[in-house]
């Protein structure tokens, strides 16, 4: 068996005893790294009798004190108290610098005091920032000494960001100002808002009231015959969001609202039908995922209302963008419709790519006359983007080089690397999500300088953001598990110099960096720190060779007789060869403590048998999605990782020698995908009997069947069922196809696990 423990950096730190060792002054590990950091002689001493010191008059220090103090309180238990005036030692000052470049700062710290200096207010408070971080280097409570130093620091990017999107599923305002603070102290300064999309309106527009009545909310899509699941959903009052903007921009963040258009209109359309093309929407709709061909129409009704909604969207959002969408607008109901053709032919448009062009131009005008800025993703250079226009290069990076060189400014979110609805790792403690692997190491190595830009067109290249779609994030843990440590590596190529890029440096801030976000709130992903183990084993063998693999680069420790690891444990080379019915544990260590991701592994008959479904190869990895059981209604639900438009699972080199049954987990989810004519192409083999079966297939799929496992059993469980039935007899090692028949996509079957069973 395996077991993993989820345990948060804070605990870990703690139980490590690295949370209570005396506080130090060495030169602190801050994240992102400074531009310029050189080490001072001594250090300054901070206590709750250490005053912070702000220009009489300014506000803007004001607050960037008041961010400070709050920050130590919520991490070392004590507040410092601000005084106006003053210039003396022994406190940390505030001052107003009259050079330097947009959000830089210094940080000078002396054995008499510490002095942040800035020219605008970012710079301000992410001097603030950086001087915390210095103090919180341990978990400890009270006084601490900061080493001395200098530090000069400015941005590489303007634009770091994160995008959530909170129309698939609902965020508390709560949530949203924890994810304020977490970004603020990583300087990521720009969150894109994803408010409406098909499943959900999120923001209410008083004039409109059915938005929030109706396109709030919905029941979420289950297995048929599965009890049904409560309603979801919610959305923000105009207080909250107002209440919601002004936290961020104290905190150096400009939430950019999005209202997407002319497509993912479905939750308007179901709340006020006319603004669409009259198709039908089929009940229940509204709960599938994936691409939707309800488009807004283009009569002057229509503009109304989507000028009404800015109206309305530029009064909350005080940012100079708003976000207008744009992407996968998928044409069909525009093409079929006689009044939309008519419409074309009447302003003389031949195309419906260059309807939707002519169709954001004029929001792009409406905008442009309130004083903003739009910004769509990558599509809206299909139909000849307005040239106010910025774009979000989401299909790669091309959408971003194009722009740039057309003289558009443009913004790198591109899929799959920082798209964060992907998984970052393997083992039971994953969300569900998208089934690319976009791990951490892989999301701090992506480059934010396209090739082949002058310097002059790399100057329209603002920034990058890491995106949250929210499809299969269900929970806010989820949610945060998913955003972070990922959103700490967007921080740090979009602030850090390229010369400081490097990932064991990166890794090594990034343990107190978590840390400390802890006492903010924060239960971040411990993916990167996550050992995994794979075990080779060949039927009848009395050894298993085992290797182990950790994200991080840490060392790997462990132990053969069941006791716990410790940093004293042997650190792990090469491989290890060892006795079927081992007891293995592994775990990483970092700076004498042991980090959370241990592994507690007994190399019995079952484990080397035993594949899960994130072990199984995809046969053909056309859209593979790790997707949520739609049972039970409350607490935890098994996930299954799976290829919706082909289920189909390879056991690689399975151990079939001398195994006489098979074991599957399976379990049935609803096909609430929204694929267009891809749904057609999905095709099974004949079932013999009503409820299907499972077929497993020595060699090849198209070999020879050796097992036959029927899904009646599983017909009326809503969550996971075991089958198991004979397995003809083999011999050594062979590949194993494992599909199942059925008459129609409805339900859709999936694996948890496979064993093979002596």
């Amino acid at each position: 068996m395996i077991r993993a423990r989820r345990l948060t950096l804070l605990a870990s730190l703690m139980l490590s005893g690295i949370a209570t060792a005396p506080a130090m002054a060495e030169l602190p590990r801050l994240l992102p790294v400074p531009a310029q950091m050189r080490e001072g002689e001594g250090s300054f001493q901070i206590t709750s009798a250490t005053p912070i010191r702000v220009p009489v008059g300014d506000a803007a220090a004001r607050n960037a004190a008041e961010r400070f103090a709050d920050l130590i309180a919520r991490s070392r238990g004590f507040r410092p108290r601000i005084e106006t005036g003053g210039d003396s030692g022994n406190a940390v000052l505030f001052r107003r610098a009259t050079t330097g470049a947009a959000e830089s700062y210094t940080l000078d710290v002396t054995g008499k005091g510490a002095v942040i200096a800035a020219g605008d207010d970012a710079g301000l408070l992410y001097g603030a920032v950086t001087l915390w971080q210095a103090m919180t280097q341990d978990q400890a409570a009270g006084p601490v000494a900061v080493a001395a130093m200098q530090i000069a620091d400015t941005p590489r990017f303007q634009w770091r960001g994160l995008m959530l999107d909170s129309a698939r599923h609902f965020q508390s305002p709560a949530y949203v100002r924890q994810l304020i603070d977490w970004m603020a102290v990583n300087k990521l300064n720009r969150l894109h808002w994803h408010l409406v999309d098909d499943q959900g309106w999120r923001i209410e527009i008083p004039k409109y009231p059915r938005l929030t009545e109706i396109s709030a909310w919905r029941v979420p899509a289950g297995a048929p015959g599965a009890p049904p699941l409560p309603k979801v959903g919610g959305f923000y009052t105009q207080a909250e969001i107002r209440e919601i903007v002004a936290y961020a921009a104290a905190r150096g963040v400009m939430i950019v609202p999005e209202i997407e258009m002319p497509g993912h209109a479905l939750a308007a359309i179901r709340a006020y039908p006319k603004l669409g093309m009259g198709v039908p929407i089929p009940p229940g709709t509204e709960s599938d995922w994936g691409v939707f061909p309800w488009l807004y129409n283009a009569d002057d009704a229509t503009f109304g209302f989507l000028e009404d909604v800015l109206t309305d969207v530029v009064a909350l959002f005080p940012s100079p963008y708003i976000h207008i969408g744009g992407d996968e607008a998928v044409k069909d109901q525009w093409k079929s419709s006689p009044a939309m053709q008519a419409e074309m032919k009447a302003l003389g448009i031949s195309s419906e790519d260059a309807m939707q062009g002519w169709f954001m131009h004029r929001i792009d005008d409406f905008l442009t006359q309130h004083g903003r800025k739009p910004i769509g993703w990558d599509e809206i250079l299909e139909g000849g983007a307005s040239p106010h226009a910025t774009i979000t290069s989401w299909r790669g990076i091309e959408g971003a080089v194009t722009a740039a060189k057309s003289g558009h400014d443009a913004i790198l979110s591109p899929a799959p690397i920082l798209y964060f609805d992907n998984r970052q790792g393997f083992g039971p403690l994953e969300s569900p999500g998208r089934g690319h692997l976009s791990d951490l190491h892989s999301v701090y190595d992506f480059n934010p300088e396209p090739e082949g830009l002058s310097a002059a067109e790399q100057q329209h290249i603002l920034g990058l953001q890491g995106n949250l779609f929210t499809e299969h994030v269900r929970t806010e843990e989820r949610a945060q598990w998913q955003q972070f440590p990922r959103g700490s590596a967007v921080a740090e190529i979009g602030w850090s110099p390229v010369a400081s890029h490097d990932f064991a440096s990166f890794m090594d801030r990034l343990v107190p960096q978590m840390a400390r976000m802890g006492t903010l709130g924060l239960k971040p992903a411990i993916s990167a720190l996550t050992v995994t183990a794979k075990a080779d084993y060949a039927p009848g063998d009395k050894t298993a060779r085992v290797t182990l693999e950790s994200q991080s680069g840490f060392p790997i420790h462990y132990t053969l007789d069941g006791s716990a690891v410790t940093p004293r444990a042997p650190v792990y080379k090469d491989g290890l060869s060892l006795p079927v019915g081992t007891r293995l544990r592994a775990g990483t260590a970092w700076h004498g403590g042991m980090m959370p991701g241990a592994i507690d592994i007994g190399l019995d008959a079952s484990f080397l048998r035993r594949r899960t479904d994130e072990q199984l190869a995809s046969c053909a990895n056309k859209v593979v999605l790790s997707l949520e059981d739609d049972a039970p209604a409350q607490g935890e639900r098994a996930h299954f990782l799976t290829d919706i438009l082909q289920p189909c699972w390879l056991y690689v080199d399975a151990p079939v020698g001398g195994a006489t049954r098979i074991a599957i987990d399976v379990g049935q989810l609803p096909f609430n995908f929204q694929i267009g004519k891809d749904r057609d192409a999905i095709h099974f083999r004949a079932p013999a009997t009503p409820a299907g079966e499972v077929e497993v297939r020595a060699g090849s799929c198209e070999g020879e069947r050796i097992s036959v496992l029927p899904l009646a059993p599983a017909i009326g469980n809503p969550e996971v069922t075991r089958l198991v039935a004979p397995i003809a007899p083999r011999s050594g090692k062979e590949t194993l196809c494992i599909t199942y028949t059925a008459k129609d996509v409805e339900p859709l079957w999936a694996i948890k696990q496979v064993e093979l069973i002596p």
